[in-house]
């Protein structure tokens, strides 16, 4: 699919607190718990428990949230499809960082093992 300006500014304008429910309602059901949620959260943006909270509390749409964020420098490891849209070929980085939230978030979902969600780098190799 196609990224359209109209969407990327529905993304920038979108808030986090009103993402953020569905994204712990979604690991929750799959068995998954709140700290991992925030784990791999902490991971992408560097935000703590107390960062993400105010993020949560003041409404931040998703243009403050990662204008504030520090991304993971291995977040560009981040790839595939997600919600209809290949991660890597998204122009807007904004748009970009949202769909590596959510793609994480949906890795965590399925199962995935979260060091291969974090993208850690092996040792030796």
């Amino acid at each position: 699919m196609k990224v359209t300006a109209e969407h990327n500014e529905r993304i920038a304008k979108m808030t986090f607190a009103s993402v953020y429910p569905h994204y712990l309602n979604k690991v929750v059901k799959k068995g998954r718990t709140k700290a991992e949620l925030h784990q791999v959260i902490t991971w992408l943006t560097g935000y703590d428990e107390v960062k993400l909270k105010a993020c949560i509390d003041e409404k931040q749409t998703f243009e403050t949230f990662f204008k504030n964020a520090t991304v993971h420098p291995n977040a560009h490891l981040i790839k595939g499809v997600i919600c209809g849209y290949r991660i890597e070929e998204i122009d807007n980085t904004l748009t970009r960082q949202v769909r590596f939230l959510d793609k994480i978030v949906d890795e965590l979902a399925r199962g995935r093992k979260m060091e291969k969600i974090l993208r850690e780098e092996k040792v030796g190799k």
